[in-house]
This record gives C-alpha cells, structure tokens and sequence, in this order.
C-alpha cells in the first residue's frame, strides 16, 4: 500500500467538485486499486446519507437523493470490479496512535476524531502518501511525515 485516502478524496472521486479532476488523475495513475479500509468506507457512506438528507430538508443544501445514490452505486460497482478494495486494518494500534495524535495536536488545531482516526490508520497501514483535500487534516498528515501530493 503507498496511499491512503480520506473522504474528501472519494468524495472528488464520486461526486463533480473543485478537487474530481486531481482525484481522477491519481486514481487513474494508480498502479493497484485504491485500498482503503471498513472504516473510511462507512464515512463516506454516511456522509453520503447525510448529504441527501440535509437536501430533503433543504434544497440548498447537500445533494439531491439521485446524485448521492449515484455516488454510492458509483463506489459498490469499483469494489466490486475490485478498483477499490478493503483491506484489513489493526485497530487496536490505531486507536493508541490516534490517541498520541489527538494528545500531541487537537488542544494547537483542532483535528476532529475521524480525521485523527484516519491519519492513524495511514501510520499504522506504514503508507508513505496521505490523499486529501482538507486543509486541516493536510496539515496533522504533514507533521507526521506524510507526502500529500494532491
């Protein structure tokens, strides 16, 4: 494994933003599928869910029910032709290293648990490269060694 991403990755992926273009040039480039784990996969779903729920409330936000069902379909049909795949990951080490990262940086920047919890993961997994478009999490990522390279 050389990259892991995180959700602001996938979602370029899955869904016509500012950072789809970068996303799709990495993604295309990839020697291997995309790994990614169980847990960045439930995110992105839920975040996904939660989108097409704040448009039914409001119409200004989030996104219609088609284009986040879209997205979904969109992410299943990858893994199941296997260009996305979930790989197994030690969760235990990583709840101790998010714990060192939530200790040594949440108090100076404020990480939120999921961005910690995915920075940990990419230390545990031993990647080299951390694919994101959040500015905050670029940066956690950065002060513990990562390249982010898009």
């Amino acid at each position: 494994m050389k990259a892991y991403p995180d959700t602001s990755f996938l979602c370029a992926l899955y869904r016509l933003q500012a950072n789809s273009t970068e996303a799709a040039a990495y993604f295309a480039a990839m020697p291997g599928s995309l790994e990614v784990t169980t847990l960045l996969l439930y995110e992105f779903r839920q975040a996904v869910r939660f989108q097409i729920r704040l448009h039914r409330h409001d119409p200004s936000k989030g996104y219609p029910r088609a284009e986040g069902n879209k997205m979904l379909a969109d992410l299943k049909s990858d893994l199941i032709s296997g260009a996305v795949t979930t790989i197994p990951a030690p969760w235990q080490q990583i709840h101790l290293a998010a714990e060192r990262l939530s200790e040594l940086y949440t108090d100076a920047s404020g990480h939120r648990s999921k961005d910690i919890l995915h920075v940990a993961t990419a230390i545990e997994l031993g990647v080299k490269e951390f694919l994101t478009f959040d500015g905050n999490q670029k940066k956690l990522a950065e002060a513990e060694g990562f390249v982010v390279p898009i």
